[in-house]
């Protein structure tokens, strides 16, 4: 990634990774798609199988390294740069792997569920130590999330990762 972008690669936000029509990949295996930024361990990114012969990969770079990993391992110059690789693994082994999509889905959980927080939040009264709200919130807030997503096609965007 050095050569292509240098410091930049985190810029790099997708790729796209297919298998040519002549590749012959057994059917039980996949090519599998691993990032690394510098001084980090290579984490899961996506595959594609003969079942999926492409895909557009999101590509969430894992933090860098701290300053004393990169020192330790400054004599590898090779670890001082992110780096993508690709390797030919079992299609079972990676399903547990799928990391990136769970954390996709929990950052979308977590965006929607802070909008419904502020929205109950400005409805809330206090009773002692607990927070009181309308028995209607959550189909109000619900019916103004659907109007909001109809009016505004960049609303829904919003949340995308």
């Amino acid at each position: 990634m050095n050569h292509f972008v240098g410091e930049a690669y985190d810029q790099i936000s997708e790729m796209c990774i297919f298998l040519l029509n002549n590749f012959n990949l057994p059917p039980d295996k996949a090519l599998a798609v691993y990032l690394q930024s510098p001084g980090s361990a290579f984490v899961f990114c996506g595959a594609v199988t003969l079942a999926r012969p492409s895909a557009v990969l999101s590509l969430q770079w894992p933090e860098a390294g701290s300053a004393a990993q990169m020192q330790l391992t400054a004599g590898d110059s090779s670890s001082l740069s992110a780096k993508i690789g690709v390797s030919v693994e079992d299609i079972t082994a990676l399903r547990s792997l799928d990391v990136v999509a769970e954390r996709r889905i929990e950052k979308l959980a977590m965006k929607v569920g802070e909008n419904l927080f502020n929205f109950m939040q400005s409805f809330c009264g206090v009773d002692g130590s607990k927070l009181v709200v309308p028995m209607d919130i959550l189909d109000r807030w619900f019916k103004k999330f659907q109007e909001k997503a109809k009016r505004d096609p960049d609303f829904l965007k919003s949340f995308a990762l």
